[in-house]
This record gives C-alpha cells, sequence and structure tokens, in this order.
C-alpha cells in the first residue's frame, strides 16, 4: 500500500466532515439525519483513506465498506457495553450503540454511488487525456 496524499480527497473529506458535522448538530429530522448522515458517513471515510493512500477504487470502497459493516455490527453486539465504555460520550459517537438494516443499506448505497461517481470521472478524465497521450506518442505519429 502506497501513501500517496491527494489533495483533492483530503479537501473532499473535510467537506464531508463539515456536512456530518452540521447534519450531527443542526438537523433533528426523521430522514436527513438518520439516513443522509449514514450515507454521508462511507463517502467521508472512503476520501479520508484516498486522501492519504493511493489505492485502487475498489479497494478502498471494500475496505470502507466492510469497516462500516464491522462498526454497525459491534453496535449490535453492544461492544460499548463490554467494553465498559456505555456511559463515554465518545465512545457512543465512534462506535454507536444501536444496530440498524437500514443503517448498513445507506453504507451499501453511499459506497456504490462512490464508485460509480469514480467510475463516471475515471471515464471522463481518460477520454479528456487520451488524444493529448495519442499525439505524442512516438509509436503511433
Amino acid at each position: 500500500m502506497k501513501i500517496l496524499f491527494s489533495k483533492t480527497y483530503c479537501l473532499l473529506t473535510v467537506l464531508l466532515f463539515a456536512i456530518e458535522v452540521f447534519i450531527g448538530t443542526c438537523m433533528h429530522d426523521k430522514y436527513i439525519r438518520p439516513f443522509g448522515g449514514d450515507f454521508l458517513e462511507v463517502i467521508l471515510i472512503y476520501c479520508f483513506v484516498k486522501s492519504l493512500f493511493a489505492l485502487p477504487v475498489n479497494t478502498a470502497a471494500i475496505a470502507t465498506l466492510f469497516f462500516a459493516y464491522v462498526v454497525e455490527v459491534s453496535q449490535y453486539l453492544k461492544l460499548v457495553n463490554h467494553l465498559g465504555l456505555k456511559n463515554a460520550a465518545w465512545a457512543n459517537i465512534l462506535l454507536g450503540n444501536s444496530f440498524s438494516w437500514m443503517d448498513m443499506l445507506m453504507y451499501t448505497l453511499g459506497i456504490l454511488l462512490t464508485v460509480a461517481i469514480e467510475r463516471l470521472t475515471q471515464g471522463i478524465w481518460r477520454r479528456k487525456k487520451l488524444p493529448d497521450a495519442q499525439t505524442h506518442n512516438p509509436v503511433n505519429p
């Protein structure tokens, strides 16, 4: 795994984090906070991973989704309680305390959208670079 800082993914991470903080502190509805937050959470984690590591899209996406699933399963198993951190606010914020199949769905949909956007943007950048690369190719003048 190669460490390679990406300014683009870092900026996306900061932006998504700010949106998550806004959702967590200001949104008190029945849809955006519970579902939108989880949807964006995996995209935030994906961008954070991609800001530090030069990983292929699928590898970063699968690792992010696996991480989100592990955290959600730890909620099902009441890991915070078993670790003796039931009253620790930070542990409840980071690990959560209630399992939800809807959270699993939102994580999955968030990663699917992320992969789709990555594929779309990679295709666009590849097409934009291709003609330029062909003009400088000494094998095919």
